[in-house]
């Protein structure tokens, strides 16, 4: 029991030794000595181990001691009242009769102890094993990643060794390939330049004996024009004489006979005189005749024909014609307008006025009277002659200057004039042309009794609105007009210069007209004798071109456009190739562009000095 008891002790002082290092507990000695306080038993009431219970001893004198300012520690920084507490309570333990069932009690929490640092150890072992586990699959992890990152550095270096060989194997083909088309194109030069040279042969040895032939058939045609010439002499010479011996045989069995004398002349005097009757008996006749059927005299164009059966068959053809291209919708330049370049909305109205002319005299409603003005060329009486055709009309052209020359007979030409055109089955566009040269004011003292007589007829003709004719003025100066004239019109349409886009479709036009389509026309048995019309060859005349002429042509009417296009093929004609080129086409432009201004800068200072 003593040995138990110091090994108690001796372990008590080292655990407090220990633990005075770290953490002085001074208020319970057990606390330092064990980690968690015990339990006491329950059949080991407090009462035991009281001090009361405990045997006393007698008081002891105590020494004094040195002083020490830290009263935990010694001098030496050991405090020895946690070991002289500890002490103290062992000896109450020892002398407690329950210190049996005391010592059991911290053997079995000793144990306890032990198996917990058994436990503690085996789950540390556990972790450890478990790190080791989780470092070693890294370690794996990070050497089968070092693994991928050699075997992505080796397949990016095979696969850059495999472009670098393709690279290679296409220039060695691309190289091959260049050989062999370099040995084809020379072999194609060489075949090409033997073609030629056998063509050149061949080409000379043919006009050699093209050359011979000819020559032999002209040394043999030339004996047969001279034998023929000589034959045919021989032959005129003879009827001549024979003819000249038959007339002087007449002659003088006429002259030596006083019978048939008398006959020869009275026979030759009635065939003169009957010449002389019939002719002019038919003359006669037929001024009656073209008085009452015949075209009036002031008509300058009509599509009616002079005579009611003269052009049946054209009238026919051009029916037909007319029909397919009602059918179709488009006329020569595919704008459905003939050869009328035109700007849009004027376009546009000729069209409106088309269908309202055609619809009027379908319903027998009375027609419309128009006024054309503008510069001169414009396309005035194009227009006019397209709406006729459009609207279904007949149409007549007149021109205002021919009414003056008439003097008292312009009066009955006029009424002649509008009785012939009320005889149109279909109805009559009357187109007057330069209509200010007999319809202008009446108080103009240049105006003579007659053209004032005219001007009267005319407007009593239009008084009212007619179903048979439709009149169409067109003049360059409307202000000109009578205003009883101004009142007949009913639609007033201003013909303006061509734009920029008009003048490019009216070169267009025209270059077709005149260049593209020359020489193309068939010929027929009555222009056989004349000489045929030569092909235009075009180089480098394109849109860009004919673009540039259409900006430089500014102020140019459709008729000036078009007589420049006939100045271009006047220069093709010209020259020595028959080529029209991009160079002559703009020569020929700017002459004209030139020729243009100067005209108008005449036509200014002539209008100044007036």
């Amino acid at each position: 029991m003593s040995r138990v008891s110091a090994a108690i002790l001796a372990s008590a002082a080292a655990a407090s030794a220990a633990l005075s290092t770290e953490h002085a507990y001074a208020d319970n000695p057990f606390k330092s000595l064990f980690y968690t306080p015990p339990s006491l038993p329950s059949e080991i009431s407090p009462e035991a181990i009281s001090p009361d219970t405990a045997p006393q001893k007698p008081a002891e004198k105590e020494e004094p001691r040195p002083r020490n300012d830290n009263p935990r520690t010694t001098a030496a920084g050991f405090d020895p009242e946690a070991l002289e507490r500890g002490v103290i309570a062992l000896k109450e333990i020892n002398k407690s009769p329950n210190v049996k069932k005391l010592f059991e009690l911290m053997g079995k929490q000793e144990e306890t102890r032990k198996t917990e640092l058994a436990a503690r150890n085996a789950e540390f072992r556990a972790l450890q094993a478990q790190h080791e586990t989780e470092r070693q699959q890294v370690i794996y992890e990070e050497q089968k990643k070092a693994e991928n990152e050699n075997q992505r550095a080796r397949n990016q270096e095979l696969v850059k060794m495999q472009e670098e060989s393709s690279i290679r194997q296409e220039q060695a083909r691309r190289a091959t390939e260049e050989q062999i088309q370099a040995q084809r194109r020379q072999t194609e030069r060489e075949k090409a330049e033997i073609e030629r040279e056998t063509i050149r042969v061949r080409a000379m040895a043919e006009a050699e004996g093209r050359a011979h032939e000819a020559k032999l058939s002209e040394e043999v045609n030339r004996r047969m024009v001279v034998e023929r010439a000589s034959a045919e002499r021989d032959k005129w010479v003879a009827a001549i004489n024979t003819t000249f011996d038959h007339i002087g045989g007449g002659l003088r069995a006429i002259l030596t006979d006083q019978n048939k004398l008398i006959v020869a002349v009275g026979g030759v005097t009635a065939l003169a005189a009957g010449v002389y009757t019939t002719r002019e008996g038919a003359r006669v006749v037929w001024g009656y005749v073209d008085r009452i059927l015949g075209q009036p005299s002031l008509i300058r164009e009509s599509s009616r024909g002079k005579y009611p059966w003269s052009g049946l068959y054209s009238r026919t053809i051009s029916s037909l014609s007319q029909r397919t291209d009602r059918g179709v919708g488009l006329g020569n330049n595919g704008n459905g307008f003939g050869d009328v370049i035109l700007h849009p909305s004027l376009q546009q109205r000729i069209k409106q006025l088309a269908g309202a002319t055609a619809n009027t005299k379908l319903h027998q409603a009375p027609f419309r009277n128009m006024l054309f003005y503008g510069p001169p060329g414009t396309g005035k009486t194009m227009a006019a002659r397209e709406l006729a055709r459009k609207s279904g009309l007949d149409y007549a052209l007149m021109t205002g200057g021919d009414v003056a020359p008439l003097g008292p007979q312009a009066v009955t030409k006029i009424h002649q004039l509008f009785d012939w055109s009320k005889k149109s089955r279909k109805g009559l566009l009357l187109f007057i042309d330069e209509a200010d040269a007999f319809l202008c004011e009446r108080n103009k003292t240049y105006m003579s009794e007659a053209q004032r007589s005219a001007l009267n007829a005319l407007l009593f003709r239009t008084g009212d609105q007619s179903k048979d004719i439709v009149l169409a003025l067109a003049t360059n100066r409307p202000g000109d007009l009578d205003a009883a004239v101004a009142d007949r019109v009913d639609e007033v349409l201003e013909f303006p210069l061509p734009g920029e886009e008009e003048r490019f479709k009216l070169l267009k036009l025209y270059l077709d007209k005149y260049i593209v389509q020359a020489g193309d026309k068939k010929r027929s048995w009555l222009t056989f004798f004349r000489p045929q019309q030569k092909k235009i060859h075009i180089k480098g005349v394109l849109d860009e071109v004919i673009r540039e002429a259409a900006v430089k042509t500014e102020g140019f009417s459709g008729r000036e456009i078009a007589k420049l296009m006939a100045g271009v093929q006047a220069t093709v004609y010209g020259s020595k190739d028959c080529e029209l080129d991009a160079h002559m086409f703009r020569e020929v432009v700017d002459y004209k562009v030139a020729e243009h201004q100067q005209r108008s800068k005449l036509a200014g200072e002539g209008g100044t000095t007036a």
